[in-house]
């Protein structure tokens, strides 16, 4: 009797804690942060993972921990930033409830939100609902998607153009470099601003092709058309902990339109999608990244406050509707 209350009790206690990623993975700041961040600072890309509220669409690719508003607040608040854009993440599909759930409780002051929808299946009244909640752009993921079709994804872009265009919101698109490089003539046809994710999905050892695809993302953002996170630099590195060798990608980068550069941590750090073994009932870990040390690298990419305060401050205003700081 005594063992079978043991093991009802350690069975409960495994349920309650099977979403919970360990402390170091909520609080990867690592080093000191050298740099001081201007007031109403932004970082362009979070995620929140509420499973016990929101639970996970049953396609997925990966089932991560749990991450709520607190979390990211604790996060945010040790780097000195101010300002946060909630993204959808693929775990959710189309239904943003938890994002939705995470600008109610962060507030219009302090956040926005980039939802994935279908385009379609949603209708004008369900977009302008989010829109009063903070919403301001939808997110093509092609990279979690693995899709490699070019000109399915550029169909795809189109039309979701035309669905968002009425509320002038923006489409943030995760690709591989060469496939926003298959896409760049479309997309500088498009009427609605493009975010590219990730330093748009260059990477800094060399691959095959890379070189030529990237300066035609170069030229797209020339074109003024077109934004890039330099978001995730563990994504595109090999250099952990100050990536150093993405200083060429970032440098040219902001060099090209530094009008069109934002800044983001891409919190909590998800795994890679090419090493995920499908395996929906084990919690992935998210990574232990140095994030203040990141964050830091931004001084090594741009030559003053100034630059930095319009990719941290001035550039996230005008793409998702901030207003002005007022200190």
């Amino acid at each position: 009797m005594v063992l079978y209350h043991l093991k009802k009790h350690f069975t409960w206690f495994l349920e309650c804690i099977k979403y919970q990623p360990t402390l170091i993975h909520l609080t990867p700041l690592g080093t000191d942060m050298h740099l001081k961040l201007p007031p109403g600072s932004c970082d362009c890309h979070v995620h929140l993972f509420d499973p016990e509220r929101f639970p996970y669409a049953p396609k997925r690719s990966y089932t991560p921990g749990t991450v709520r508003v607190a979390d990211l607040l604790a996060f945010e608040e040790r780097l000195g930033i101010d300002r946060i854009v909630l993204v959808q993440p693929s775990v959710y599909g189309t239904d943003n409830a938890a994002m939705l759930a995470g600008l109610r409780e962060l507030g219009p002051d302090r956040a926005r939100g980039v939802a994935v929808i279908d385009p379609k299946a949603a209708t004008i009244g369900d977009l302008r609902a989010m829109h009063d909640q903070g919403v301001r752009g939808i997110r093509l993921n092609l990279a979690a998607n693995l899709d490699r079709d070019h000109s399915a994804a550029l169909e795809q872009l189109r039309h979701a153009a035309d669905v968002v265009g009425q509320l002038g919101w923006a489409i943030q698109i995760y690709a591989d470099v060469d496939v926003v490089a298959s896409m760049a003539r479309g997309i500088e046809q498009l009427s609605v601003p493009v975010v590219l994710d990730h330093f748009a999905g260059a990477r800094a050892a060399n691959q095959p092709g890379q070189h030529d695809a990237f300066d035609a993302v170069i030229a797209l953002v020339r074109s003024g058309r077109t934004y890039v996170k330099l978001s995730a630099p563990y994504r595109a590195s090999k250099q952990a902990p100050d990536y150093a060798d993405l200083d060429p990608i970032a440098v040219r980068l902001i060099e090209a339109r530094p009008d069109r550069m934002v800044w983001a941590s891409d919190w909590p750090h998800t795994g890679s999608a090419a090493q995920r073994s499908g395996d929906l009932s084990q919690v992935e870990p998210f990574r232990n990244i140095d994030a203040a040390c990141a964050l830091d690298r931004l001084q090594t990419w741009t030559k003053d406050e100034p630059l930095r305060r319009r990719i941290l401050v001035e550039n996230p205003m005008n793409l998702y509707g901030f207003a002005a700081p007022t200190r």
